[in-house]
């Protein structure tokens, strides 16, 4: 059993609040307070009768305080973050800086929308090009969002031709939130295995289609980092069978500029911004999940549509009687998109070829070196992303979790572990085409260490991390007990 002193209670504050360190008078700068006298007779009921209850600290402190805080997050602007199926790649600064211009536009100002509406018009270009589709809505807020916006298109078109289909099949190497999108959308879901070289087989699928079925939603490549190869059989068997193709592009950043969706028989997809195309990740802030449609499926994509005619300012149009209607108000997260824009552009076609091929190989540099130290459970070549497991290190009893957990002590952030699913153990590496060789082959050295220690002194593994700003959180309670609060904490007494 691990040390109980050494794992701390969640959540661990270090850092105290200001409120703790505040002491009347600590503040030495002079508040403004224009409405302290001479407020109109008319306006006084608009002054709090009180001084509003604020941390009483000097300038320096609340300098320092936020500060220390912001050291201790962990950031891709910091180190490798190697977050399977994540894609936490570096975001340019220069997207930053462009999408950032936009801010001051106001949106009733016409002239202004309309080079907004040009710039995200070429993006929707864009897109469609590289993913081989006919249309495309930028609005939804993030992968997820889209998975439901694309299977929510799909129940309008199976319904516009009278039948009545409700189940989605769901190949086990899936990312996460495809079930829930689809029950969402109001469909059943089934769940079928992939093979034994980690792929769906187009045989596997034939078993399970019915005229229930309305789309297979799979993942390519999928969870594992394997390449769907028999994606275009796939797609035929679903169509002879009135079924859609709806592929979760989340890994599009493997294969951008090397192969298209739609040359695939994909029906229907998402791309996530973030992933691919190198806009700052969501994680529950502002994201872009576009959807991407074949032509049969154009006319169902949400309003407003952005339209143009020549010689005349690009305008939104409603004018699209057999829209699903509106997934996000106005423009989406448009700064995002902006950013999207920047990448695409300044990289180019060829920086886009680049950037999968540069993905792909240093996830199978590391691949190379780790698979001599620890289990690779399936041997099918990979693309951006590989999946390892903790099979070499359970007879030390050392788990994924203790080996993502002393990664930290090394610099790292810790790559996805236990997913996907059908991988006992998994830890699941993506380190993206944005790392050089020297950082690649820093990690290597730290997974290899860890692997050493796993047989030397195994033991030390359940305290870890030792050098971070939070101890070993103890993850039963973190999950069982959720505290979103300040106020919740205080009550706790944590």
């Amino acid at each position: 059993m691990p040390d109980r002193k050494s794992v701390s209670t969640f959540p661990e504050i270090t850092e105290p609040v200001l409120k703790f360190i505040s002491a009347r008078g600590k503040n030495k700068r002079v508040t403004p307070q224009p409405f302290g006298q001479g407020v109109p007779d008319d306006l006084s009921g608009l002054i709090a009768p009180e001084q509003p209850e604020i941390p009483d600290v000097s300038e320096v402190e609340a300098v320092r305080h936020f500060t220390r805080l912001s050291r201790r997050n962990f950031g891709v602007d910091q180190g490798m973050y190697p977050l399977g199926s994540c894609t936490m790649k570096y975001n340019p600064k220069i997207s930053e800086a462009i999408a950032q211009s936009i801010a001051e536009k106001h949106p009733a100002d016409r002239f202004a929308m309309s080079n907004v509406l040009r710039a995200l018009a070429a993006l929707k270009r864009y897109l469609t090009d590289i993913c081989g589709m006919e249309g495309c809505s930028l609005w939804p807020a993030a992968g997820a969002h889209g998975e439901l916006t694309g299977m929510l298109i799909i129940k309008k078109a199976i319904s516009s031709k009278g039948e009545k289909r409700s189940l989605v099949l769901i190949p086990d190497t899936a990312h996460g939130t495809n079930p829930a999108s689809c029950a969402i959308a109001g469909f059943q879901i089934k769940n079928i295995p992939s093979g034994p070289k980690g792929y769906l087989e187009a045989k596997t699928l034939k078993e399970h289609l019915t005229p229930e079925v309305a789309a297979l939603m799979i993942t390519n490549p999928n969870t594992l980092g394997i390449f769907e190869q028999e994606i275009r059989e796939i797609a035929d068997l679903l169509h002879a069978n009135g079924s859609y193709l709806y592929m979760d592009g989340a890994n599009l950043n493997a294969i951008m500029g090397m192969a298209r969706p739609g040359d695939m028989g994909v029906d229907c997809m998402h791309v996530n911004l973030h992933k691919t195309f190198s806009t700052p990740h969501g994680g529950g802030g502002p994201g872009a999940g576009p959807v991407l449609v074949n032509e049969e499926l154009e006319k169902f994509l949400p309003v407003p549509r952005i339209v143009h005619e020549p010689h005349k300012p690009f305008v939104l149009s409603y004018d699209a009687p057999e829209s699903i209607g509106r997934v996000h108000s106005f423009l989406g997260n448009v700064s995002v998109l902006i950013k999207a824009l920047v990448y695409i552009v300044s990289i180019g076609p060829g920086g886009i070829c680049e950037a999968s091929r540069t993905a792909v190989l240093n996830a199978n540099y590391l691949k190379k070196k780790l698979s001599e130290i620890f289990d690779l459970p399936y041997e099918t070549p990979t693309l951006h992303e590989f999946v390892l497991s903790d099979k070499n290190q359970k007879d030390a009893h050392v788990s994924t979790m203790d080996m993502a957990k002393a990664l930290m002590d090394y610099g790292f952030h810790p790559p996805t572990v236990y997913f996907p699913l059908v991988v006992p153990g998994a830890i699941m590496i993506e380190p993206t085409e944005t790392e050089s060789l020297a950082e690649l082959d820093r990690f290597a050295e730290a997974m290899k260490e860890i692997a050493e220690l796993a047989k030397t002194d195994p033991e030390s593994f359940h305290a870890r991390p030792l050098m971070t700003p939070v101890a070993r959180v103890d993850e039963v309670k973190a999950a069982r007990s959720l505290i979103l609060s300040w106020n919740e904490i205080k009550s706790n007494s944590l």
